[in-house]
């Protein structure tokens, strides 16, 4: 009974499921084994030489987030190319669309097969996630140590609500995005012998601050809570 062939529908689901797993992993590994070509520099470069940049720097970034590829690179790359103000838009713009593309992948795939009580150390971390919607996600972001990629597949696991998911790594990952787009915005500048490269460093490295202490106030201000 148990080996029952699987009806035409759940077999090519089975089947596509499977062949995406492996375009990502295909994907991480060609991403890591040509990483000293994918600098910010040369993103930035290849960028300006298109007419249609805004539009394929997002189709990039949406890839990148699949396949483990830094997207702080991407958002100092976005500042160099774009400015400091349409950088951080694209960027933010970007990384949310990114996010939501590994959410929804790790949903599909899934598809009700990971039971979350049974992971010992991931599943209570992303079981309050769940309980916590948009502010949990934010939360999450804000820890620079865990990649945006792997928050994207473990988040995908879990019953979050889309529009709780979107807001949530939207605010979460503001801050970073501003920082690396006014770096790459300075460092653009500073190339080009123009003046007024101070200004947006000091942002940059001010937001960076600001996002490295507000893990530790939300977890005192959680830990406060009744």
């Amino acid at each position: 009974m148990s080996d029952a062939p699987l009806p035409p529908l759940a077999g090519f689901r089975r089947l596509g499921r499977m062949v995406l797993v492996l375009l990502v992993l295909a994907g991480g590994v060609l991403a890591l084994t040509h990483r000293g070509a994918l600098d910010a520099a040369a993103i930035a470069e290849t960028l300006s030489g298109y007419r249609g940049a805004p539009l394929i720097f997002l189709a990039a970034q949406m890839v990148a987030s699949l396949i483990f590829f830094p997207r702080t690179v991407l958002a100092v790359a976005a500042g160099a190319v774009f400015g400091v103000w349409w950088g951080t838009l694209w960027s933010s713009l970007g990384s949310v669309l990114g996010a939501l593309a590994g959410f929804a992948l790790a949903r599909y795939v899934n598809g009700g097969l990971v039971d979350l009580e049974s992971l010992k150390r991931l599943g209570p971390v992303l079981l309050r996630a769940e309980r916590g919607g948009w502010r949990a996600v934010a939360a999450l972001r804000l820890i620079p140590l865990i990649p945006h990629t792997l928050s994207n597949y473990a988040l995908g696991l879990t019953r979050l609500e889309l529009g709780a998911y979107a807001l949530g790594s939207l605010l979460g990952q503001l801050p970073m995005t501003v920082a690396c787009a006014d770096f790459g915005a300075a460092g653009q500048t500073l190339a080009a012998g123009k003046a007024g490269w101070l200004a947006p460093t000091l942002i940059g490295l001010a937001v960076l601050a600001l996002s490295a202490t507000l893990p530790r106030l939300l977890a005192r201000r959680n830990a406060q809570r009744p």
